[in-house]
């Protein structure tokens, strides 16, 4: 099931890609609601689907999420590409680099992203796969964590290289305003076989920049539901950005940034494209 979050006639209206239309959901315009009223699965919602169908060429996508909960939970240097690219020692033992990511508001699809040129022009693209969590949860196992996964999305962790290096550390430089890209859509993990083997891609102005995939992440999904929640309840609208494959614009001598003017395109298997110019 493909959950979209979309302005119709000006109106903001989540709903399921049925083919080329969208159908309706009744009574919710919010994903976030939707959990918390414990419509955490495509099987419930299923349940709660209109009889009103939407033509695509007639909505706005937004983020499927427009405010988080609380700050979206990133995963730091989970590809072994990446980690060599930015020079890290990859022999080292692996520690988890957790980090907060402040978005009071996540852009989505098609949207304009504005850049902070002026303050810092390193600005920086990284495809990611997101999870969104379904429920409340402690303490949770790996085996069992796919049950406490909502959906899954693309993420384009949008960095400002600069302020991230010149604060050493990362809050202030992954936390500009629009700097947080969601979507274009969730897609309820029912869709997907673990352990999880998608393709990721970014391209800048049509030229691939990345290729990789998930099952090349140094701990996946499941690993960190089961660490984070040792020590945090993760709660029901929860974002965890899964880290970054090679082929950022850093990772390039010279680093190749981004510019006002180019288009990002994201791409991970089974979900879709994320599409974002930066003006």
């Amino acid at each position: 099931m493909r959950l979209y979050r979309y302005l119709y006639n000006n109106i903001v209206e989540i709903g399921i890609e049925v083919g080329n239309k969208i159908q309706k959901i009744s009574k919710y315009n919010n994903i976030v609601d939707l959990l918390e009223d414990g419509f955490n699965n495509s099987g419930k919602i299923k349940g709660i689907i209109s009889q009103d169908f939407r033509n695509k060429k007639d909505i706005k996508i937004l983020s499927p999420i427009e405010k988080p909960i609380h700050d979206i939970i990133c995963v730091g240097k989970n590809y072994v590409d990446h980690i060599s690219e930015l020079g890290g020692d990859t022999t080292e033992e692996f520690v988890p680099n957790y980090f907060g990511k402040r978005a009071s508001i996540i852009k989505g699809h098609k949207e304009e992203i504005k850049g902070i040129y002026e303050i810092d022009n390193q600005v920086d693209y990284e495809v990611e796969l997101a999870a969104i969590i379904s429920k409340n949860c402690k303490n949770i196992e790996r085996k069992n964590a796919k049950d406490y996964i909502f959906g899954l999305s693309i993420f384009n962790d949008v960095s400002s290289r600069y302020l991230q290096n010149h604060h050493k550390q990362w809050y202030r430089g992954k936390s500009v305003d629009e700097y947080s890209i969601l979507g274009p859509c969730i897609v309820t993990v029912d869709e997907f076989e673990f352990p999880l083997k998608l393709e990721l891609k970014s391209f800048v102005n049509k030229e691939m920049r990345q290729f990789s995939n998930t099952s090349k992440m140094i701990i996946s999904i499941e690993e960190i539901i089961e660490d984070l929640s040792k020590t945090m309840t993760l709660e029901l609208g929860d974002i965890i950005a899964t880290g970054t494959p090679s082929g950022v614009g850093k990772g390039f001598n010279p680093p190749r940034y981004i510019n006002k003017g180019d288009i990002v395109e994201l791409e991970i298997e089974n979900i879709g494209k994320l599409e974002n110019k930066f003006i």
